[in-house]
Formats: structure tokens, sequence, C-alpha cells
């Protein structure tokens, strides 16, 4: 099958590589019909997630149709010809972690738990295509996918919604949900979210439909504040105008009530200083993550607020405003999706269309065209927001 793998940092090649096969008794095998670029794939392509490979296959956002299913699967929960969206974490469904909803930290489904170990402290969940210290399973971006715990996993689509109305599903739309749902939104919430790329604008959609009485958008591409400023929400463009002025400025000088943190350890404002000495440490690894969006939003947030923190973060961070986060009583949420809590809900508000998922789609690509579309998304070239794959 074709699939596109890491070649090297900064590189990614569209391979010829084996069919996936049942391992296990629970696996599925899916015929992908669409797959997506992730933002957090670029933290793979850049390099700064440790322990990836020549030839590893990309991608945790795909859906598809089951054609093989292992004799361990409960054929009242998949069958082969089913339509299914998967989730990015793979979960057991009976680990302590997932009995609680707490799926990304599935204590069963990572073979690396070691590694992630020495990293975190503790095992995460198995990830689709996203490095060896998540398990080494191959991704989305491919033309098929074996997908473990296949009754466990996969959102079944029973009715006629494109791939387009459901794709998102599998991780960036839950994630969004999830980052507005940790800011415990209250009618008379002014909640500010630090980047308008794809899952920013899921967060912001979010807090609106659980009923935030403003939203701003931080960002400093024209497109993506646009497309922000279209669905109503107030904009910030930080190479423009100090963004903690200009909160204060339309908070009354209080500060967000809370404060979304959907950028991660990419960050790429803020002051020229400080810019320099987070890529300075970072290129030089003694410091792994640049957290400026962060800092920001915990100086940011009003007392007593909440910080919600979906941004991907790999390592360590330097300079964290400890001081801010302590002494003014704020409450710091996050963690990586636990999507299968998510998806059902969610395909049900797209259903009743309350949110709509395709308005991030900028581009759509053949798989073939996939180191393309890496390219214009991290470059941020042709206003590309979100790029949809077709093996």
């Amino acid at each position: 099958m074709r699939a596109n793998c890491w070649k090297g940092r900064n590189e990614v090649e569209v391979r010829d590589v084996p069919d996936p096969g049942i391992l296990n008794r629970r696996d599925a095998i899916v015929k992908i019909t669409s797959t997506a670029i992730c933002g957090s794939d670029l933290h793979l392509l850049d390099g700064y997630v440790p322990t990836m490979q020549d030839g590893d296959v990309m991608g945790h956002e795909f859906m598809g149709e089951v054609v093989e299913v292992g004799p361990g699967v409960d054929p009242s929960r998949l069958r082969i010809g089913d339509r299914v969206v998967v989730p990015f974490p793979i979960a057991c469904g009976a680990c302590n972690a997932c009995t609680a909803q707490l799926y990304s930290c599935c204590e069963n489904t990572n073979p690396n738990a070691g590694i992630a170990e020495k990293m975190f402290g503790h095992p995460v969940a198995g990830i689709f295509g996203y490095s060896h210290l998540t398990g080494g399973f191959a991704g989305g971006q491919a033309e098929y996918a074996r997908v473990p715990f296949a009754d466990v996993n996969p959102l079944k689509i029973e009715s006629d919604l494109s791939d387009e109305q459901v794709l998102f599903l599998s991780d960036i739309l839950p994630t969004g949900y999830m980052g507005a749902e940790m800011a415990d939104i209250q009618p008379t919430d002014v909640v500010a979210v630090w980047g308008a790329g794809p899952v920013g604008q899921f967060a912001m959609d979010s807090a609106r439909v659980l009923g935030a009485a403003q939203i701003i958008a931080i960002d400093h591409e024209p497109y993506r504040l646009e497309m922000a400023a279209h669905q109503g929400y107030t904009t910030i463009n930080f190479d423009q105008e100090p963004v903690l002025d200009r909160l204060k400025e339309l908070t009354g000088g209080r500060g967000p009530d809370k404060c979304i943190d959907a950028v991660g350890l990419e960050a790429t404002h803020g002051s020229a200083l400080l810019s320099g000495y987070d890529r300075i440490k970072q290129a030089v690894r003694s410091e792994t993550d640049r957290p400026h969006a962060l800092r920001e939003a915990i100086m940011a947030c009003r007392s007593g607020g909440i910080v919600s923190v979906i941004g991907v973060y790999g390592g360590f961070i330097d300079k964290f405003p400890a001081g801010a986060w302590m002494n003014r009583s704020l409450t710091l949420r996050t963690g990586q999706c636990h999507v299968q809590r998510y998806m059902q809900p969610l395909l049900q508000r797209i259903e009743r269309g309350e949110i709509d998922p395709t308005r991030v789609i900028t581009h759509r690509l053949p798989l073939q065209e996939a180191p393309h579309g890496y390219e214009i998304f991290k470059q941020k070239q042709e206003n590309c927001e979100k790029v949809v794959l077709h093996p």
C-alpha cells in the first residue's frame, strides 16, 4: 500500500509499505477513505518529538471502512463493512484510566511504556502515527490501517453525513471541545483562546455552544483571524498590539475569565528577547518546548480563573510563571484529549447543526501529495488552515 512516512527532520515521503494485517484477536483493518494533517504532526516533522524513525507512517486523524476483523472482536460492536471514525488515542477500555474515561492515559496500549515513563513519570496510551514514545503504531495517512482494540475505539457512522463532517471527531473537534469543557464556562464568561488554527477554532466554537458571553481569538495570521471574526469572535493580532494590554482593555482591567492555550510547544510570538531565548534553548535541547502562549495565558487570566491547556507539550519548559499561578488562585487544567468520551455527543451536535467541522477545511489533496500538504500547512502558505488527504 501507499503511505506517508517520516523520512527525517522536515521531510516526509509517500512510499510503498507492507499492508497491515491482523496481529491480535481484537484488531481490525480499516480501508481509509479520508485522513488529515494535524498541527501536532508538525511537531514530529520539526523533530521535537523523540523516537521517530525513518519509515514511520504518519497521521492520527482518519476514518474509513472496516474490511477485516480479528476473531476476538465482538460482532455486536463492529463488523466488516462498518463505516468508522478512529480516535487517535488507543484505549483498552478496561484499565483504571479507561474506566475513569481518561482514555489518553490508558495503562495497557503502549508497548513502549518504559520510554514514556522516563519522559512523563507514568505511561500514556498508544497513539497512531506519533513516535515510538507512544507505541510506534503505524498512522492513518495511508491506504489501510490496523486498529487495535477495535471493539472499544472506533465510532460507527450510521447516517449519511459526509466524511468531512465527521472526520475531525478523530481528534481536533473533541480536543477543542475538551479545552472549552475544562474551562467550566459560565454564561458571563469572557474566554480567550491562544491560537486560531483548527484546534483553536473548534475551542472557540465549543466555548460558544457552551454559552460563553464573549470569545477572543489571539493569533497573527490574518486568514486565521478572519476565519474567527467571520464566526463573530473578537480578534487580537499579536504582531500589531500587546496582547495583555488589549485583553485588559476588553475586560475592564480584570482579564479573561477563562484562557485556552491551543498552541503548545512551538509558540512563535512574544517579545523578541524571550522568543529568542526560547528558540536558542530549544535548538540546543536545554529546553524542549517554547511555552510563550502558556506563560501569557497565565499572566492574562483573571484572578481565580481557569487556564485550560490543549496545545501539545512534550517535555520541559523554562520561565514558568509559578508565582502568578499560585498567588492568584488560578486553576490549570490540561490533558491529551480523551477522544472516545466525546465522539458520540459531538456527533449529535454535528447532526443538530450546532457545530460545522467542515468550516476549517481549506485544502483537499490526494495522499500522494501529502508532502506538499505538510509544506503549505507548516509554512502557512495559500491561507492553509486544514488539509484533508484522500488515499
